[in-house]
């Protein structure tokens, strides 16, 4: 699909959420890359919600004019969050399976929880209904009940 087709498509369809998952480094593969910054202005333009999950959220760190750079310690591991602030329910303890992590957060985005070693691990944008999250929330034996709070509030206004 070209991103002519994936504009047509959007128009059809008309999503009124989307999810950005993890999987490849960015720059790994350039279709899927500009398949997603189509897919965030699409958003930006409709305002709707978007879950960044790990390369989800790098990409919209990047589509942001944030930059990457590459992170040791961070694949197959697990980190305590520290909330930036304690009014949202965050879990107290992430997975983690990513190469690279935010060098610094993008004027449009907030920090709201980093690593123990001060790595980026969520951040929400300042107008639009966007988050996104580093670690994989679909990875864990069970789901935390504060990821399917957050999921709740962000898609279904919960």
């Amino acid at each position: 699909m070209n991103l002519s087709e994936l504009g047509k498509w959007l128009q059809v369809i008309e999503p009124n959420a989307l999810i950005l998952s993890g999987g490849n480094d960015i720059g790994e593969y350039l279709t899927r890359d500009e398949t997603e910054r189509c897919l965030l202005r699409w958003a930006e333009a409709k305002k709707i919600p978007v879950l960044g999950i790990c390369r989800g959220m790098q990409m919209m760190a990047v589509w942001g004019d944030g930059k990457l750079v590459k992170k040791e310690g961070h694949v197959r591991s697990r980190h305590k969050l520290v909330v930036a602030t304690q009014k949202d329910e965050w879990p107290s303890e992430v997975n983690s399976y990513h190469n690279f992590v935010l060098k610094s957060c993008p004027d449009s985005f907030e920090v709201v929880a980093q690593s123990e070693d001060g790595s980026i691990e969520a951040i929400k944008h300042i107008k639009l209904p966007w988050e996104g999250w580093m670690w994989h929330p679909e990875r864990e034996a069970t789901y935390s009940v504060q990821d399917l709070n957050r999921v709740k509030r962000l898609f279904i206004g919960q």
